[in-house]
């Protein structure tokens, strides 16, 4: 079978270039083949399944800070198609998105059903031919098409779009066409921590300052603590950014945490000083200082080596320094990842030196383009993810048109 672009991955950045190529070309012979037997697979649960379709941040040099792999390539296709592009883009075809606190957008319908629901009817109003159960054996080229093979037949196009995500067999046939592949780690994880500072906290959550020990990494934001250690935007944030470092480490390492951020052992200690004399006769481990949630509070003093009984009064100078240090340089020793496993996000793929990205075409090999994390590019959470399959999806699809 003959087509004029052919698309290997049925997600999202494989259908928003679907799409659009269609609708730059309407003469354009275009089809998706897709490996399992349903598509749109990720945007269905992605979200907790209301699909976080972008993130409300609408200037390019402070979107690409959310990439730890992709920000300076990203920063050009984000001035062609970004947030502003993307609302508009769903807004036309009758799906709203609203912005919700921290930033993230979802459709008001809050089901990703209606996204779903947008690029099939989409599709099939554009005539886009959807094949499904086909999996990829061979790609090749035979000057001047590329040929596609699956266990059910053997198709050829002009211009061949991969967007397969994280898929280990489409980057081992990239690689003996030419391509250089970064090999695929865990990114967003949460840290595996068993102590008993913790132990019992599981769904409180407070702002904190993370730092990883011998490493360069460290963050600051809302942190949880869950029933297997620390998790939360901060830690997120920390795993992606040092997703192979922390490969490296075998996930065993070391983290300070500063449950007061913007405030150093030295300065605390003063203050506490001065509770001395303010809070006399209350008991340390009763009323909870410095804004901290009761029970953590409690537990950092009990670490402390505070009694119950004591008072603000009776404190002596080395609970003091134990505490400021609880407070503000407390150590938890990391053991093992915990991943999301229905939103899992990997850094790896193809090289991006090789890729041109003002047409996301592979400066390899001809008439072969990519889309979204088959590339190695990945963010941290929050819809950042699905921006770069549309930024992607949306160039690509202006470039295959422009002589398909």
């Amino acid at each position: 079978m003959q087509y004029d672009i052919l698309i290997v991955g049925g997600g999202a950045a494989g259908f928003f270039a679907a799409i659009n190529a269609a609708e730059m070309n309407p003469g354009a012979k275009i089809a998706i083949l897709e490996r399992g037997k349903e598509v749109l697979s990720k945007v269905r649960i992605s979200g907790g399944g209301r699909c976080n379709v972008t993130h409300a941040e609408f200037l390019p040099k402070e979107l690409v800070k959310n990439y730890p792999r992709g920000e300076k390539e990203l920063r050009g296709p984000f001035h062609q198609f970004m947030t502003g592009d993307t609302i508009a883009w769903f807004e036309e075809r009758g799906i709203e998105l609203k912005i919700e606190e921290d930033g993230r957008m979802f459709p008001v319908s809050d089901t990703s059903e209606t996204i779903i629901n947008c690029f099939l009817s989409e599709a099939e109003r554009l005539k886009v031919q959807i094949l499904k159960n086909e999996s990829v054996k061979s790609l090749v080229w035979k000057n001047p098409y590329w040929k596609v093979s699956t266990p059910k037949s053997t198709l050829s196009a002009s211009k061949v779009l991969i967007a397969t995500g994280s898929n280990p067999k489409i980057w081992n046939f990239l690689e003996k066409l030419g391509h250089s592949i970064s090999p695929a780690v865990p990114s967003l994880f949460t840290f595996n921590i068993k102590d008993k500072r913790i132990a019992d906290l599981p769904g409180i959550s407070t702002y904190a300052e993370v730092k990883v020990q011998g490493a360069k990494l460290q963050d600051e934001g809302p942190l949880l603590i869950t029933h297997w250690g620390l998790s939360g935007p901060a830690i997120l944030r920390l795993s992606a950014w040092g997703a192979r470092e922390l490969h490296d480490m075998d996930y065993t390492f070391r983290i300070q945490v500063n449950w007061l951020p913007g405030f150093s052992s030295e300065e605390i200690l003063e203050k506490m000083k001065a509770l001395k004399f303010e809070l006399a006769k209350q008991q340390v481990l009763k009323n909870a200082q410095f804004e901290l949630p009761k029970r953590l509070w409690q537990n950092l003093v009990i670490a402390a080596k505070i009694e119950p009984t004591v008072t603000w009064a009776d404190i002596n100078k080395d609970q003091l320094l134990d505490l400021a240090q609880q407070l503000t340089e407390a150590v938890f020793k990391v053991n093992g990842k915990s991943t999301f496993k229905e939103e899992f996000v990997t850094a790896g793929g193809i090289d991006l030196k090789e890729v041109n990205f003002k047409t996301f075409e592979s400066k390899v090999l001809k008439n072969l383009f990519f889309a979204g994390e088959v590339l190695n590019i990945d963010a941290v959470t929050g819809g950042f993810n699905f921006q770069n399959a549309w930024t992607g999806g949306f160039l690509a699809a202006k470039a295959m048109t422009s002589t398909a």
